[in-house]
């Protein structure tokens, strides 16, 4: 009975074992390695990149790309709108991750569908998926390379969050939250007790997505672009405004400084597609509404 015993018991622990060494583990997800978006009027996006904010340009390193502008390490891109009438001009968001065959290996065993890893300029690997409302989001493995030193007229080093319209928060924190890892970092709204915006964490780093709630099913462009955005961090709102002011930038509009819900200094610009730009201050200087920040604040 003895020997049956210690036969069963191995046998038990070398199931265990097997099934811990199956078991897929999800790679680190550091932060956003760029975002990219369509427009219709790229001298229009050069005078406000390379101009207005002083972001250093850079030749394109995927398919369809017109140009990108540096931050730090991350970038933005822009290319042709496929439909020049419709409202939305935010083509991908893309996560860096620090393993992209373990990234696609833990989302094809979670059930997700995922195409081929594609390699990309600059030794970079990459695949994208699409979240359950729709929204292409890209994985990407940096290749090596050396620092890019941002220019000294640059208005900031660290693009901290990117946001897009949400309507299904259910389905979008299923993907986000318990299959991604991103966790709560803020939410709130316009009104007291209302949730507009939610954001949530990237798993191993500070930078952010931001759902935008609570907007019609058919929002305009103008609206839109203030939707799908992405947010520049700046440690000094007078200092960015400063240089912006120095690059022939003046206050205008819905184009100033302004204390945000989250008690945030913020200054919006928009591209010529209504795309919105969010200057954003890395901490707060008031205490924010509706609910405490439950994570680190990002740094330069």
């Amino acid at each position: 009975m003895k020997k049956l015993f210690a036969v069963l018991s191995f046998a038990l622990l070398a199931v265990c074992a097997h099934s811990q060494t199956r078991a897929v583990h999800r790679p680190r997800i550091l932060g956003i390695d760029h975002v990219s978006f369509y427009t219709t009027q790229l001298d229009g996006v050069k005078e406000l990149y390379s101009g207005m904010l002083g972001l250093a340009s850079a030749p394109p390193v995927e398919s369809g790309g017109l140009v990108r502008y540096m931050v730090g390490a991350q970038w933005i891109g822009y290319s042709t709108a496929p439909d020049p009438n419709a409202t939305d001009r935010m083509d991908h968001v893309a996560f860096a991750t620090a393993n992209i065959v373990a990234m696609r290996r833990y989302l094809v065993a979670k059930g997700v569908k995922v195409p081929a890893i594609e390699g990309h300029i600059g030794h970079s690997l990459s695949f994208t998926v699409a979240d359950p409302e729709g929204h292409r989001i890209e994985f990407v493995e940096r290749g090596k390379s050396k620092p890019f030193a941002p220019p000294d007229s640059a208005v900031s080093r660290h693009m901290i969050h990117t946001g897009f319209l949400v309507y299904n928060r259910d389905a979008e924190d299923h993907f986000y939250r318990d299959l991604l890892g991103f966790r709560p970092y803020w939410h709130g709204g316009m009104k007291p007790g209302d949730t507009d915006w939610v954001s949530l964490q990237v798993p191993d780093g500070t930078d952010w997505l931001e759902y935008m709630l609570n907007q019609p099913e058919h929002p305009d462009p103008q609206r839109m672009g203030v939707m799908n955005h992405i947010s520049l961090g700046v440690a000094d709102m007078k200092k960015a405004q400063s240089i912006l002011e120095s690059h022939g930038w003046k206050p205008h509009g819905d184009e100033k400084a302004q204390m945000g819900k989250d008690g945030k200094w913020q200054l919006n610009l928009f591209d010529p597609d209504h795309t919105r730009i969010e200057l954003m201050e890395f901490k707060p200087v008031e205490k924010p509404c509706c609910s405490d920040f439950t994570g680190p604040h990002p740094t330069e």
